[in-house]
């Protein structure tokens, strides 16, 4: 759905961008993370036809972002971060005028904002001008008129910053609702949100992709390997050498000892899960397993490891 090669973008003597390369697959909700200037936005834009880059091509539904620039805006639903809404409409009018912006025919209008206002959770509001709202439901009307044209991708720059934690957990739950049906590309400060919404996430850190992968394996990868905490009841010495013993296995440090209650820190290799391996010889040897945790660096800890 999105394929980028090699984009840069410099302003003056300033490199935004440099040299990103990443596709992104139809149905997949990928979230761009990284620190302030780090060139989050500037990439949205290329992507979504609004500033053109230096350097590199993208592609959105196959459609080249310079040469076929209308005709892929058609295919995107954009949020961007600073949310352009006229304070002197009210939001019925204000979407039915996205609609005739966006050349949609007209007995087809009706319809379609009947749709985006239930999806949307605006019945309540939909009589009321847009500067009468609390900014969660001017986020709102900014998702509605995203996918008022009923696009096959979306693209929301920071769509729940500076709302309270009730209002974005409804923002959440909305994208939650839309990805079922779309492509979703988000850019996000909070990694909470990052992890519990996203497929897979692009880490970027000086207008470079550092880190792309799911956020759950990530923590993973940058700690080379897999950490297993493991309680059990066993002899604290034989369980160290026999747990070391096991294919995969790089390190068993031992944490606690009290008579026959063991609590020991199992490390493997990247590629390896050593799980089913230690519940079959803690089978064999009879010690009853108390308790067996997979530890992984945290989306924050993998944040900060490479953007610092």
């Amino acid at each position: 759905m999105i394929d980028a090669s090699g984009l840069t973008k410099r302003y003056g003597t300033t490199l935004a961008l440099d040299r990103v390369s990443f596709a992104i697959q139809p149905g997949e909700v990928v979230g761009l993370l990284g620190p302030n200037g780090a060139g989050k936005t500037t990439m949205l834009k290329i992507l979504t036809g609004y500033l053109p880059p230096t350097e590199g091509r993208a592609r959105v539904a196959n459609l080249d972002v310079l040469e076929e620039s209308l005709a892929v805006r058609q295919k995107i639903g954009y949020l961007p971060e600073t949310n352009p809404l006229y304070d002197e409409l009210a939001v019925y009018e204000s979407l039915e005028w996205t609609a005739r912006l966006r050349g949609m025919p007209e007995p087809s209008i009706p319809a379609a904002l009947r749709q985006v206002i239930e999806v949307c959770g605006l019945a309540t509001v939909v009589a009321k001008d847009i500067g009468q709202l609390s900014k969660g439901f001017r986020q709102r009307v900014g998702l509605a008129q995203a996918i008022l044209h009923d696009p096959e991708i979306l693209i929301l720059d920071e769509p729940t910053s500076g709302l309270d934690p009730n209002q974005q957990q409804e923002v959440r739950q909305l994208i939650e609702t839309l990805k079922m049906k779309k492509t979703v590309l988000l850019s996000t400060h909070i990694l909470s949100e990052a992890q519990s919404t996203c497929d897979r996430v692009l880490i970027i850190h000086q207008g470079k992709i550092v880190a792309d992968g799911p956020p759950d394996t990530l923590g993973q990868h940058m700690a080379g390997g897999q950490r297993l905490l493991l309680e059990l009841k066993a002899p604290a010495t034989q369980a160290q050498e026999t747990l070391s013993t096991l294919p995969g296995v790089t390190r068993v440090s031992l944490q606690k000892a009290v008579n026959s209650h063991v609590v020991v820190v199992v490390e493997s290799s990247e590629s390896q899960d050593i799980r089913e391996a230690v519940f079959d010889l803690a089978v064999e040897k009879r010690w009853p397993i108390l308790g067996m945790t997979l530890e992984k660096a945290s989306l924050e800890e993998v944040f900060r490891q490479l953007t610092t």
